[in-house]
């Protein structure tokens, strides 16, 4: 069923007032988005994307689809579920697809160039001060505040896409075999998706089948309709013609910076290595970063020896509390890995060199992804058998927010986990004796700003950070 008709296009008279005032303030339905007022949406979405994919994903679900009502559910989620089927980050590549729909190509460049740039500056600036001066009380207090918040950020991810995702007793199931395929069992990825995919097709053939319909199983709209009505979104039409322009401006993107790198620094310099190396992780990261990570630290590790095990493991924690995707650990990676190895030039310059390249040729594919892929995607949007596969993938993508948010429990309220391996079993789990008391303190404050309190994201955020900056000046242990 198409959105249109399903969710009567934001052009419902009788629902729109439901919508938040600012939204309806700001916006014209028949027009859609203007590109001034979406850019100072996207800039608020980008200091709030702390907490990973799960997190992030939360946040412009309850920016855009629950506060804005700038897009409708189904939509969000039929945009989650492509990228989710991507390599990459795919919170990132959500935003680029929703700045799309919402303003073309110029509002995907700027979704997802203010997806990312927040956290770009905080970790350059942050590994600029870690080489000066190493670990610092004031950054270590800030993380120790708001790594707990990102827990309440997360489990509202869980809970309001379930909410609508989970529309029946086989979405249910997938989402619930998803979490424990992946959480006990380490099942990749790729695997997961691709078996909910298929289950999703076969159900949606049977239910076919048997005289029901695709829309029978499609997640849910809660609330007022969009305010935007859906012949405003912006749509293209899938050529070959397009994809070769789009293919064509991404390989420039990628070939002019390493070209000039090559040139200048020689195939041999650790700007070549460090350029080849992460465009190669971009393009099979599958599964979002934590899929990767252990690859990419075996390498920067042990191969190129651009940082040590502790400082891998510190990198993974400035990614973890900082805004924008967890992948961004790369930066940091590459800052120390040039300025140890700078080659003729002063080593803050080849730091800031090999921190700027690794992020440049780490999101370019992103890009190139959403702009070739996306107009097909929105073409096959009421295709039932891609619907079908794709709610699915929806009711996967539950399951492995779900495993992130305990991935990310574990190893901010317990200093150590033990992975019990017996078989197909692959469960991690903690030391109950090495819980972090200020974080499960400071977690249940941030449960109640976000659930009883209703607050916002950022406020929540601010208040955690706050609280670590506090336990740090009273002497509280931070870990």
């Amino acid at each position: 069923m198409s959105e249109r008709s399903g969710l009567s296009g934001g052009s419902d008279a009788s629902r729109r007032p439901e919508a938040p005032p600012e939204a309806g303030a700001q916006v014209d339905p028949s027009a859609g988005v203007s590109l001034r007022t979406a850019t100072w949406a996207w800039f608020l979405i980008s200091l709030q994307t702390f907490g990973g994919p799960a997190g992030q994903i939360a946040v412009m679900q309850r920016a855009l689809v629950d506060d804005r009502r700038w897009i409708g559910q189904r939509r969000f989620l039929h945009a989650l579920n492509y990228c989710m089927l991507l390599p990459g980050p795919e919170a990132q590549q959500l935003a680029i697809y929703v700045g799309w729909l919402l303003n073309g190509t110029a509002g995907g460049l700027i979704a997802g160039i203010l997806f990312v740039l927040p956290g770009a500056i905080a970790i350059l600036g942050l590994s600029a001060i870690y080489v000066a001066f190493g670990a610092t009380t004031i950054v270590a207090a800030l993380f120790a505040g708001i790594g707990p918040a990102v827990l309440a950020i997360v489990a509202q991810a869980v809970t309001r896409v379930s909410k609508r995702a989970l529309v029946g007793p086989v979405q249910v199931a997938i989402a619930v075999a998803a979490f424990i395929a992946l959480a006990v069992f380490a099942v990749p990825f790729p695997i997961v998706i691709v078996v909910a995919g298929v289950i999703g097709w076969s159900t949606g053939r049977h239910r076919v089948a048997t005289g029901g319909g695709v829309s029978d199983s499609q997640p849910a709209d809660e609330g007022p309709a969009p305010i935007i009505a859906d012949d405003a979104i912006h749509t293209a039409s899938p050529n070959w013609r397009r994809a070769g322009i789009v293919l064509g401006v991404g390989a420039l993107a990628w070939v002019i910076p390493m070209g000039i790198v090559v040139a200048t620094t020689g195939t041999g310099s650790v700007f070549t290595q460090q350029g080849t190396f992460f465009t190669w992780t971009a393009l099979i990261t599958f599964g979002g970063a934590y899929a990767v990570l252990a690859y990419i630290a075996q390498q920067a590790v042990d191969v190129y020896g651009w940082v040590s095990p502790g400082e891998m493991v510190r990198g993974l924690g400035l990614a973890e509390t900082t805004p924008g995707p967890l992948i961004m650990v790369v930066q940091f990676v590459a800052f120390l890995g040039a300025y140890r190895d700078p080659g003729g030039l002063d080593p803050w310059v080849a730091a800031t060199i090999g921190a700027l390249l690794t992020t440049w040729v780490t999101f370019v594919p992103s890009f190139v992804f959403i702009f070739l892929g996306a107009p097909f995607i929105e073409k096959l949007r009421n295709n039932r058998h891609l619907t079908s596969a794709l709610n699915g993938v929806t009711a996967a993508v539950v399951g492995v927010i779900a495993n992130l948010a305990l991935y990310f429990a574990l190893h901010t309220l317990f200093r150590d986990t033990t992975v019990v391996t017996a078989g197909p079993l692959h469960l991690a789990v903690p030391h109950l004796d090495t819980v972090r008391p200020l974080a499960a303190v400071i977690t249940v404050i941030a449960f109640v700003l976000i659930y009883p309190l209703k607050q916002s994201v950022l406020r929540t955020l601010g208040v955690c950070a706050v609280l670590g900056l506090l336990a740090a000046a009273v002497g509280l242990p931070l870990s």
